[in-house]
């Protein structure tokens, strides 16, 4: 609960004190209360206001910045210093400078992060492929708008957008820029808000706007066919999956792998990246590489360089003799980030909710949003050319007799009176009286009266062309998609990200790095693993353990094998013998549930180590039952580590068995009854945790299956009265195997 504290003191007697009612008292809220009403208005704030874009494409930081290099009028003219613009722009955005250079920098064209950057910069703005590369302070870069920025501000004075005021209620800002293209689609854009993200990929924009003036015609326009995939500002090469691309088109989410551009230098054995994947930078590559090659995971490499200038990325790995480049390159694209994905989560602000949409459902959107802004801006003209008619129409009057005009101002006693004299001598209403009292003595003339009133006649046809593209929205589809097609023609750039299609790729399996040797493999009683090589153990064979463990497996295996861990909650943690580190005799070794990620209080219940999946698991349960499971039932496709319902658990397990092929195996119950039986008996269950077949029938009260072991053929020898040909048996007593200890398996 919350404690909120209220006023206890008496009411004060001098009536000009301000008084809060209840203030200081302590009462008691609920938690959630304290949250929705502290919360909330925080979330809401962070999702509406600061992370998501809207149709327009921006969010409120891009919005307000631009707006402010609008007003301070660099669309046109010199550059001017960085920090004049931050320093303008915090009338509108009072979040600090810092975060508003921030939003500078990504949008200029010096950091690359935009196909079409909407500010032209001067000066060192970092790179959006490097990390590392800091960018300069505001007062050493300079910026103005690039031309394409003429086309978020074209008619925004024009009543095209709605104003609000800003923050202190000094100037006023627009909700949303009039962008004459779908710059949502054209820049990338990626915000994270409150229990919620958004991850816009960029598009090209000459296809952005083939395609929406495509849509625009008919509506069930295929996308694929003229908006091709989207197009990153750094280049490389995107995977191409029709699938895939149809997938994200639809809903909106989805990922996209790109892979890196280079080329092969025969005379210098060296490979040089050019391109990289947008979703990363060249530092992560080269950290990652070096990690491989201490790893000894990659030997071809003799030494990496970045050679980034002022020309462009760069990065060049000298190879060894007798390198393939080829292969070389298809390891690295598996295992660095020169081959990447970027998840496109195409979540918008529409009206002010967040929404989720498909590339077909923005483009409506933007369609509809465009649609009004033309609507409005047409009004607009229309109400400013009415208005100019009707002034020039009581002009036009005046024409009939200029003299009558001047007698009647000049014999008019007071200047109050002129207009009511205008307006009662020539039938005009007071605004056209306004205007006809305002015009200068020299130009009441039949010459500029004639020029001005010339006008009329267009102005009517322009009134009625207006007024009929307000009541036809196909008029004002027509004006956008002309609008589209100089925005392609004009600023229309080739793609950057060219396609790779993976079927022209060979199809070869992944080559297996990693080295292959044999081990010898120990797991003890309390889940203590050890990996020990054969030089390592014949120095030193005596075992550490814990006090009171014990090694109960012991295995030879290879570095590659697979390796199943049972647990006793009924999953199976898979991993590869190479996933341990190789160790000695002389250690404690690693701990499997700490090192495999167990739940807590999980426990080992057996190892299981094979390099083909082949054979069967015996799951042997307390109440007499058995499962045959096929050991092919645990290999998966995927690399996945844990696997739940391994074997079922509706009864405690006794024990579980590995038989390459069907054998003969000993079962003992608690009350000293024992059976053999061949497991061929059993048919192998494709369900993991199936239940099983009852094998040892359990007569006594209270008693439960103990033990299961595998009985070799001499041993199977000295206990053929324990053998039975059919199940489930009850079998006979067993008193004598504690006497030749063939329980000891």
């Amino acid at each position: 609960m919350a404690r909120k504290k209220k006023d206890s003191a008496p009411r004060p007697s001098n009536p000009n004190n301000a008084y809060i009612e209840g203030a200081g008292l302590m009462v008691e809220e609920r938690i959630t209360e304290t949250l929705r009403k502290n919360f909330m208005p925080y979330a809401m704030s962070a999702i509406v206001s600061r992370a998501l874009p809207e149709i327009d494409g921006f969010k409120p930081s891009h919005r307000k910045l631009l707006y402010t290099m609008y007003k301070m009028g660099l669309l046109s003219g010199a550059r001017t210093k960085s920090a004049n613009v931050v320093g303008q722009t915090m009338r509108l955005n009072p979040h600090g400078d810092a975060a508003i250079y921030e939003t500078m920098v990504r949008l200029a064209r010096g950091n690359e992060s935009l196909l079409h950057p909407y500010v032209d910069s001067k000066g060192n703005f970092g790179k959006v492929y490097s990390r590392d590369m800091a960018y300069a302070a505001p007062r050493y870069t300079e910026v103005r708008l690039e031309p394409i920025a003429a086309e978020l501000f074209a008619d925004i004075d024009r009543e095209t957008v709605d104003f609000v005021p800003n923050y202190d209620n000094t100037t006023k800002e627009p909700t949303l820029l009039p962008a004459t293209f779908p710059s949502v689609l054209v820049n990338a854009n990626v915000g994270i808000a409150v229990s919620m993200a958004s991850n816009v990929c960029p598009f090209n924009l000459a296809e952005v706007c083939e395609t929406t003036i495509a849509l625009i015609r008919n509506p069930a326009h295929d996308l694929l066919s003229t908006l091709k995939g989207p197009d990153f500002p750094t280049g490389a090469f995107m995977l191409y999956d029709e699938e895939d691309m149809q997938k994200i088109y639809d809903t909106g989410r989805g990922s996209i792998k790109l892979r890196s551009k280079w080329n092969y230098d025969k005379s210098a054995n060296c490979i040089e990246v050019t391109q990289i994947p947008y979703s990363t930078t060249i530092e992560a590559i080269m950290e990652k590489i070096v990690e491989l090659v201490k790893a000894g995971k990659i030997r071809e490499i003799a030494y990496m360089r970045d050679e980034t200038d002022i020309n462009g990325l760069k990065l060049t790995l000298d190879l060894k003799r007798g390198t393939d480049p080829d292969k070389l390159m298809q390891k690295l694209y598996r295992m660095t980030p020169l081959q990447d994905a970027v998840s496109c989560n195409f979540n918008i602000l529409i009206a002010g909710m967040p929404k989720v949409m498909g590339i077909r459902e923005i483009l409506e959107e933007w369609i509809a949003f465009r649609t009004e802004c033309i609507r409005r801006r047409v009004y607009f003209d229309l109400h400013k050319k009415m208005d100019k008619l009707h002034l020039l129409e009581g002009l036009e009057k005046i024409l009939l007799d200029i003299d009558k005009a001047i007698r009647i101002v000049r014999e008019t006693e007071e200047e109050s009176e002129v207009v009511s004299n205008l307006m009662i001598g020539f039938g005009i209403d007071n605004v056209q009286a306004e205007y006809v009292a305002e015009i200068k003595l020299r130009h009441l003339n039949r010459e500029y009266i004639v020029n001005r009133t010339k006008e009329i006649e267009q102005l009517r046809l322009d009134i009625a062309e207006m007024q009929d593209i307000l009541q036809d929205v196909k008029k004002i589809r027509k004006i956008m998609i002309e609008e589209l097609k100089k925005v392609a023609q004009k600023y229309g750039e080739p793609r950057k990200t060219l396609f790779y299609d993976l079927t022209d790729e060979p199809e070869t399996a992944a080559e297996d790095d990693t080295p292959n040797y044999p081990v010898h493999l120990f797991l003890s009683a309390e889940g203590y693993f050890k990996k020990i090589t054969p030089q390592s153990l014949r120095m030193s064979s005596e075992q550490k353990l814990k006090e009171g463990d014990m090694i109960t497996m012991q295995q030879n295996a290879m570095n590659r094998t697979e390796l199943l861990f049972f647990t006793d909650q009924a999953q199976v943690y898979k991993t590869r013998v190479s996933g341990f580190e190789d160790t000695k005799a002389s250690v404690l070794g690693d701990y499997v549930p700490v090192k495999l990620g167990f739940d807590e209080g999980e426990r080992v219940r057996n190892m299981i180590a094979t390099d083909d999946y082949s054979g069967f698991l015996l799951f042997c349960y307390a109440n007499g039952k058995i499962t045959k499971v096929p050991l092919s039932a645990y290999a998966t496709k995927t690399n996945r580590k844990k696997l739940a319902n391994a074997y079922s658990n509706k009864n405690p397990i006794a024990e579980i068995l590995y038989i390459a092929e069907d054998c003969n195996v000993l079962l003992r119950s608690s009350n000293n009854r024992a059976i053999i039986f061949n497991t061929a008996m059993l048919m192998p269950k494709t369900t993991r945790d199936s239940i099983g077949v009852q094998v040892l029938t359990l007569k006594a009260k209270g008693a439960v299956l103990e033990s299961a072991s595998v009985v070799s053929d001499e041993q199977l020898e000295q206990l053929q009265k324990y053998v039975v040909k059919n199940i489930p048996a009850a079998g006979g007593m067993a008193k004598d195997l504690e006497v030749t200890g063939q329980l000891s398996f």
